[in-house]
Parts: C-alpha cells; sequence; structure tokens
C-alpha cells in the first residue's frame, strides 16, 4: 500500500513510534491486525510494472526467437542476466548450494542462479537473478530497451520510438 511518512516520535519509555498517512482503506485490515505482533517493512514506493509492459516484452521476446531460432524461453532469460539491478549475489556453504538453486528457480522462468567459486574455504558464490515478475517500472523498461535494441539489431519491427516513449511514460 502506498502511504506517506509524517511523523516519528520517540516516547519516554524509549519506544518508536511512526505514524503513515495512507493512500488506502486500511481499515479492515487494522480491525483484523490491531491485537498481533506484526512484522513490518517500510521502503520508498516504486510502481510495480504494467502488465501492458510484460505483454509488449513477450512481443518482442516471441519475435527475436522467430528470427533467431532461439527458443523463447532462452531469449528471456538471456535478456533477464543482462538487466542491471535485478539480481543479487551471495556466498552461501557449499553443502546448501544445491537446495538454494533448487528453491530459487521455483520461483519462474526468469529466476536464475550463476554459480561461482568463492575465496571463502566451504562456501561457494552465487549471482542470483529476479525473474521479470517482481520487476518494477525501472527494471521493466530497461528489459524491453534491451529488447528493442536487440530486434533492431535483427532488423526486426518494434514499436516506433514515439509509441515506445509513450508506452514507458505510461509504466512510470
Amino acid at each position: 500500500m502506498k502511504a506517506r511518512l509524517e511523523s516519528l516520535v520517540v516516547g519516554l519509555d524509549g519506544k518508536q513510534r511512526v505514524t503513515l498517512a495512507l493512500c488506502g482503506d486500511f481499515r479492515e485490515q487494522y480491525d483484523a491486525l490491531k491485537e498481533h505482533d506484526l512484522s513490518v517493512e517500510i521502503k520508498r514506493f516504486r510502481r510495480k510494472r504494467s502488465l501492458d509492459a510484460n505483454a509488449y516484452a513477450w512481443v518482442l521476446i516471441d519475435k527475436l526467437a522467430q528470427a533467431t531460432g532461439v527458443r523463447k524461453e532462452e531469449v528471456y532469460r538471456e535478456a533477464i542476466r543482462n538487466i542491471g539491478g535485478a539480481s543479487a549475489t551471495v556466498c552461501v556453504p557449499t553443502k546448501a548450494i544445491e537446495q538454494l538453486c533448487k528453491n530459487w528457480r521455483r520461483n519462474g522462468l526468469g529466476w536464475q542462479v550463476e554459480i561461482l567459486p568463492s575465496k571463502l574455504e566451504g562456501c561457494t558464490n552465487a549471482i542470483l537473478y529476479y525473474g521479470s515478475s517482481v520487476y518494477d517500472t525501472k527494471q521493466m523498461s530497461s528489459l524491453i530497451d534491451l529488447l528493442v535494441q536487440d530486434c533492431r539489431q535483427l532488423g526486426i519491427e518494434t514499436l516506433p520510438p514515439r509509441e515506445l516513449e509513450a508506452l514507458e511514460a505510461q509504466w512510470r
């Protein structure tokens, strides 16, 4: 839910109290949660990518697959690996790497793992790539820009630059 921080007060008991102005109706959730301990995450708001953006990405992926003879899934997975800011590198015990990979890949087609050696004994590094299902508008725009660039290099028709800019403006 989108919100704005309004105030932070530290009470005499040392507890911090945050006031939020919510941009939606929270009354029903409040009644259900008010007597329970909660897990809270407050982070800067970013719009989720639009379904139109996702649909256009898959149109481009399909065109690239047709032109190159590469399966659509592989075109998508390769593009995912080339998007900046959509991965995390972690160092894990080598004995846990197989389970990490298995669980990570269960999230979907774009959720990939690249294994790298670690300088730490008994550890392995893994680059965890997030699938586009969790991309924000900036990341989705980067994915589509990459796909458009690949299409243009192969002479594949895409939306005209003006229409693409208008579409990207809608996502933002």
